[in-house]
């Protein structure tokens, strides 16, 4: 009997209000960039946060728009993200929105931490891509 997959890192739920798994989820973005492109801003936000959870600078940089995009993503190792939470999308027209969120984290020394971050997307020859954010 095979164990079922572990629930994906972004808190994104089903209908039934159950944790989608992360090949369901995020997965199928992160572990298939070049055949499938999320399908709007909040999920491919949500694909970024799990990008940084797995440590996937490749996926990160690739959906980083080229006008803000830096020369590398770099990790600490000692940075544990406990949660993601949505707090709004709001979608400006069809190739622009913006996603406002939270990200809870703990160092290496066990002191928690909050990322709260109004993040900017585009979207550009059918894809959506972070273009930058302010941070709250």
């Amino acid at each position: 009997m095979t164990s079922p997959c572990p629930a994906c890192p972004c808190g994104r739920l089903d209908e039934r209000q159950r944790p989608l798994a992360y090949d369901l989820c995020c997965g199928r973005w992160l572990d298939h960039f070049d055949d499938a492109a999320a399908p709007d801003a909040e999920t491919l936000m949500r694909s970024r946060y799990c990008g940084f959870v797995k440590e996937r600078a490749d996926y990160l940089l690739a959906t980083w728009h080229s006008s803000s995009r830096p020369a590398s993503v770099e990790f600490d190792g000692g940075i544990r993200w406990l949660g993601l939470d949505v707090r709004s999308v709001m979608v400006i027209d069809a190739d622009h929105a913006e996603v406002a969120f939270v990200a809870r984290q703990r160092d290496a020394g066990g002191r928690g931490h909050r990322l709260q971050e109004r993040s900017r997307f585009l979207r550009e020859g059918g894809r959506w891509f972070y273009l930058d954010g302010d941070l709250g």
